[in-house]
């Protein structure tokens, strides 16, 4: 499929993409000779990113940028474009799989706690009969690790790579070896999904997530995420206040513009709307 579009949101890219689109452009990758970097974009990465140089360039270098956040969609919107659905990295690490078991994509599982990553393996394995499970390993991004790391994926023969360090650690190291890792087709930061695989966290209840209050759930069941969640509102004020400045801008453009043509005797009033597009 052609790739999706991609709709810049505070200078961060995220793609118009639905579960199923998903899904497809990561077949589409697996078929070409290279590493493609998914990452699974919320607000508050965003905010992260606007401060983080590192996390910024890993964001926007990514191949696909999934849409994990309530708050991009009514953010696209506000700027006059759509994000079709969530896509929750916490659904699409399963969908994945699946897919994986389908397809015979040998799967890497790295990071989380000791013994998380082993344990999710098993019962994404018990969950998706012929899901090939190449490895496991907990590991961590310290650098001293990192050649250690990419030699056991590599050795592995996989081709699908999870890795949950949590962000904005996962995305800057699949983006510092994406060049490295010669094996793997596709790496996607997973965060805390292997934590939900294993029953170790629970996801809000559905009709939570259907209205966008998840966020709100986790901080009931995870009250020292307090200060994450301030980056919520600081999301919120900045995608009003860009779209004001972007409105300001386009308006002060025309009427520029239409000053400078109005002193211009050879061109003719009606031209300035052509001029203007």
């Amino acid at each position: 499929m052609p790739s999706p579009t991609a709709i810049p949101i505070l200078g961060i890219p995220v793609h118009a993409v639905t579960m199923v689109e998903a899904l497809a452009v990561v077949e589409g990758y697996m078929a070409e000779p290279r590493l493609h970097q998914i990452a699974t974009v919320n607000p508050e990465f965003v905010m992260a990113a606007q401060s983080d140089a590192a996390f910024r360039h890993a964001l926007r270098t990514a191949d696909l940028c999934l849409p994990d956040g309530v708050g991009l969609l009514y953010a696209a919107r506000r700027h006059g474009q759509t994000l079709p659905e969530r896509v929750p990295g916490s659904e699409f690490v399963y969908a994945l799989a699946e897919r994986a078991a389908a397809c015979g994509w040998p799967l890497f599982l790295l990071g989380a706690a000791p013994g998380v990553a082993e344990e999710a393996a098993r019962i994404l394995e018990q969950r998706y009969p012929g899901l090939p499970i190449a490895g496991t390993y907990a590991g961590s991004p310290d650098p001293a690790e990192n050649d250690a790391i990419v030699r056991l994926i590599n050795d592995s023969g996989a081709s699908l790579l999870y890795v949950a360090y949590g962000a904005p650690k996962q995305d800057k190291w699949i983006e510092r070896n994406r060049h490295t890792l010669t094996t793997v087709r596709v790496a996607m930061g997973v965060g805390g999904s292997l934590d939900f695989v294993t029953g170790r966290a629970v996801r809000a209840p559905r009709w939570a997530q259907d209205r966008g209050l998840e966020w709100l759930y986790r901080l009931y069941k995870e009250p020292w995420r307090w200060r994450r969640m301030l980056a919520l509102p600081k999301f919120a004020m900045r995608v009003l206040l860009s779209r004001e400045l972007e409105l300001r801008a386009a308006r002060g453009s025309r009427e520029q513009l239409l000053a400078i043509l109005a002193k211009a005797p050879d061109v003719e009033p009606e031209e300035y709307d052509r001029l203007d597009d």
